[in-house]
């Protein structure tokens, strides 16, 4: 391959590494899982370096609504503002590099938007990190700033989703000019989806290993437009809150919500206020000597998620299944509501226009009164 790049050492010996191609593809693959800093988070965003939270290898993409995965993608990142990273690797002696990678991605991508349950991403990164003997949300929660919230976080993987918002990552020892040509052009089209290259060259020299990545694909035309189009997060507060909510839903379903608020307040519940770049929301915390529970978050787009994973792992009667069991069907004897058993893991969501019949809002309220009670009978 020809390159050259010389180390000096600690003791004032110069060792010239030269350039090598890797052994196989699947150890590339190894390496970025292993090493996502790889993936020059800095040279992709040298204001807010990305900064890469690994979903899964080999992440499944279903073809249809509620389908089993027709494609796997090789890696899938998150960072830190919740955008999903598609990363496809390939050696750059496979010829498939040049074009057939180009419409595998877009497949990807296309489908991924269109299909992938958040929920799904989130069992990816639990069966993750139980391989590697870790705890998910600790690792979610190192991953993220220290007062993020992660219900908030897992709402702007939902969004960006919703959006088209994906990165779209092609790596390899080398990025051929036919490819680099076509990320180019497609980066400079595609907004708000971003299409960068990335080439991980391998040095060897005397035992040591050095990796230089360099991401291609960033043109001035593509940073100016995403830049001047780019949106920026917000922090939302009641007011724009429900001024969002009233635009998109109306009178009746603000009423019933400033109920639900209300009720949080009442109880001296901790209210979060979030930050999404097109919804707004708000998570009721369960808070017990700093130790937080999240209840429910409420969305202006119109849902209302039900922390079930979260009391899951409160270390209250909430473990057990069957009491989970017992809060489900309490829920679902609510007119409009009907939720599968397999939710009691996740964290699922139902429309707030359920909610505006008076009915159905006074027992939702009875219902989130007997949660509450039972966190306070085992000592949360």
């Amino acid at each position: 391959m020809g390159g050259i790049i010389y180390l000096i050492q600690d003791d004032g010996q110069l060792t010239e590494m030269t350039e090598q191609q890797y052994e196989s593809e699947e150890l590339l693959q190894v390496l970025l899982a292993q090493y996502p800093n790889l993936l020059s988070g800095d040279q992709i965003n040298q204001v807010a370096p990305r900064r890469w939270l690994l979903i899964s290898r080999e992440a499944p993409i279903p073809g249809e609504e509620g389908g089993s995965g027709r494609w796997a993608v090789d890696h899938l990142f998150l960072d830190q503002d919740g955008i999903p990273t598609l990363v496809e690797v390939k050696r750059s002696t496979d010829t498939r590099i040049r074009r057939e990678v180009i419409g595998q991605m877009l497949d990807y991508a296309a489908n991924a938007v269109a299909y992938w349950p958040v929920e799904q991403l989130q069992a990816r990164l639990e069966s993750t990190c139980q391989k590697q003997g870790q705890e998910a949300d600790q690792v979610l929660s190192e991953f993220l700033d220290p007062d993020a919230d992660p219900a908030e976080f897992w709402g702007r993987v939902k969004t960006n989703l919703q959006a088209g918002k994906v990165r779209m990552l092609f790596v390899a020892d080398k990025i051929p000019p036919e490819l680099q040509r076509v990320i180019e052009f497609l980066n400079e089209q595609m907004d708000p989806a971003e299409v960068l290259g990335l080439e991980i060259k391998q040095f060897l020299g005397q035992s040591v290993k050095t990796m230089v990545p360099r991401i291609i694909g960033q043109s001035a035309v593509a940073e100016q437009k995403k830049t001047s189009g780019s949106r920026q997060a917000k922090q939302w507060d009641e007011s724009s809150f429900f001024e969002d909510l009233q635009a998109r839903k109306g009178s009746e379903v603000v009423n019933s919500t400033k109920n639900i608020l209300d009720w949080g307040k009442n109880n001296d519940f901790l209210i979060d206020w979030g930050k999404g770049v097109t919804s707004g929301s708000f998570t009721v915390k369960y808070n017990n000597k700093g130790r937080k529970i999240s209840l429910i978050s409420v969305w202006s787009s119109g849902n209302i998620n039900i922390w079930f994973n979260q009391l899951q792992n409160s270390h209250t009667i909430f473990i057990e299944e069957k009491n989970r069991l017992e809060l489900l069907n309490l829920l679902n004897g609510i007119t409009g509501i009907s939720l599968p058993k397999e939710v009691m893991t996740k964290e699922p969501s139902i429309s707030l226009s359920v909610l505006s019949e008076e009915s159905s809002l006074k027992r939702f309220l009875e219902i989130l009164d007997w949660v509450t009670q039972k966190l306070k009978n085992t000592g949360m």
